[in-house]
């Protein structure tokens, strides 16, 4: 039988109910909001308000909690955001708003982002707050990281840019180098080098009219265009955001690594004893890096340029206390120089290249003598690939695709960190702060949630079973 109800009649009907009752019990909203206790933001924007003069402002807090729901749904529009909060009751409940107050104007948001706190750290400081309450809550542990970067497509056309020449920045570990190279060189009694006074490279990039911030990006099996890079790390225990940092895309992966590292370790106090990371990575002032911080790295690795047919530099073993390289003949390739880029060259022997059974597969056409080119810091790599090849250094790496990569997959298809909101590298790094702050604060809801849900299941579990028992001594 079909039962028809006139529902119009229940439009205008008067109800007494909570809004508490509209909001289902396992509702997102309701665990953070149980959890985490965001008065701490009226502390860091205290001093962005005039407390004695002036109209009385809209609650701060409630201003970050709706930029908390649009990063936490997925909603990139403030206009659609405000939209969405007059309709969706857990959103009004979240806010603190019942069914008849008004919900602040988009501009609001806008305008507090172009004046109050332009410039300032604000969104960096929550989401400093949010980490350490995971401390708080034994929920990073700080000892095993995974880092890396993932690029954010920005807000530009690629086909509006400029060719201008621009300075490449001096490596900060370029006076190591030198001091390094010079020791190699004496150790073979060769002459050390002048000390060469070091200008920044000049350079033609492409540089965009629309978001001059962002930078053109040309990498193997990425698309072409501007784009940001966003560094990030997470912490192993619980997959828990530590750290994240915006470049312009056409910035290597490694440069800012280290500096990222150190950053993390002095603000959060840091006891880290292991690392994760992907090929990009693998370089040898990294290593040496890790080495000199007491931190053991198990990084993916490269085998280095190959051409088909051709044997690569690893079909040559190193003999360290000869100093030399041993090829598949089993002849020797001996120590010629030590160049200003910090690499060891090694050359074979006229002689034995002439009549190799190997010369096709190991020379060039043109070449008479391989010659093989070791980085004078060589030694820390090795140490790192050996251990990434061990029992301990396997796991650590193959956990980057359920930490990391989880991290990045989560932002990208829930949290909108794909295309960048808005244009320039401040902006950006708005987008990318509140970003980690959301995925940090549902990721301390759930675990905190699942954490007193199982406790409540083995308290239960415990008082079955006393029962279970009394009753049989009953029964007896």
């Amino acid at each position: 039988m079909i039962t028809r109800e006139n529902s119009k009649n229940k439009r205008n009907q008067i109800e007494m109910i909570a809004l508490d009752q509209l909001v289902p019990e396992d509702h997102l909203l309701r665990k953070i909001d149980k959890y985490i206790d965001f008065n701490f933001i009226y502390d860091l924007v205290e001093d962005k308000y005039c407390l004695n003069n002036g109209r009385p402002s809209i609650d701060p807090v409630m201003l970050f909690k709706m930029l908390f729901i649009g990063y936490l749904y997925g909603i990139r529009s403030e206009r659609r955001l405000v939209e969405e909060i007059k309709v969706n009751i857990a959103y009004r409940w979240f806010l603190g708003l019942s069914l008849s107050d008004k919900v602040p104007h988009h501009s609001t948001i806008s305008q507090n982002r172009r004046r109050r706190f332009v410039g300032t750290d604000i969104y960096e400081k929550i989401f400093d707050k949010i980490v350490f309450k995971a401390i708080e809550l034994e929920l990073i542990k700080g000892e095993v990281l995974y880092t890396d970067s993932t690029h954010i497509k920005a807000n530009a056309n690629k086909n509006k840019f400029e060719v201008k020449q621009v300075q490449k920045s001096i490596k900060d570990y370029i006076e190591d180098l030198e001091l390094a190279v010079n020791e190699e060189r004496e150790k073979h009694n060769k002459k050390p080098l002048k000390k060469k006074e070091h200008q920044p490279e000049i350079k033609e990039t492409k540089i965009s009219t629309t978001d001059p911030d962002s930078g053109y990006m040309v990498r193997d099996r990425k698309p072409k265009g501007f784009f940001y890079l966003e560094h990030r790390t997470v912490d192993g225990e619980n997959n828990i955001i530590t750290d994240v940092y915006i470049t312009p895309g056409n910035v290597n992966d490694a440069v800012v690594y280290l500096q990222r590292l150190d950053y993390q370790k002095e603000k959060f106090g840091f006891n880290i004893e292991q690392v994760g990371l992907d090929a990009g990575y693998y370089t040898a002032p990294i290593c040496k890096g890790l080495k000199e911080r007491n931190i053991q790295g198990s990084i993916a690795y490269r085998l280095g340029p190959h051409k088909k047919g051709k044997y690569t530099k690893n079909r040559f073993q190193y003999v360290e206390e000869w100093d030399v390289y041993v090829c598949p003949n089993l002849c020797f390739l001996t120590y010629k120089t030590t160049t200003r880029e910090g690499y060891s060259e090694y050359v074979s022997d006229k002689r034995d290249c002439i009549n190799c059974k190997y010369k096709d597969k190991c020379l060039a056409e043109k070449q008479e003598i391989r010659t093989i080119r070791r980085h004078v810091w060589e030694s820390y790599k090795e140490e790192v690939r050996k251990f990434t090849k061990t029992e301990i250094g396997r796991n650590i790496y193959n956990r980057r695709k359920e930490t990391i990569e989880r991290s990045f997959a989560d932002a990208k298809e829930l949290h909108g960190l794909r295309y960048c909101r808005f244009r320039g590298i401040e902006k950006v790094r708005e987008q990318s702060y509140l970003t980690a702050v959301v995925q940090n604060i549902k990721k301390i809801a759930m675990l905190l949630s699942n954490r007193f849900s199982s406790l409540f299941c083995i308290f239960y579990q415990k008082y079955q079973k006393r029962n279970y028992f009394r009753k049989i001594e009953l029964v007896a």
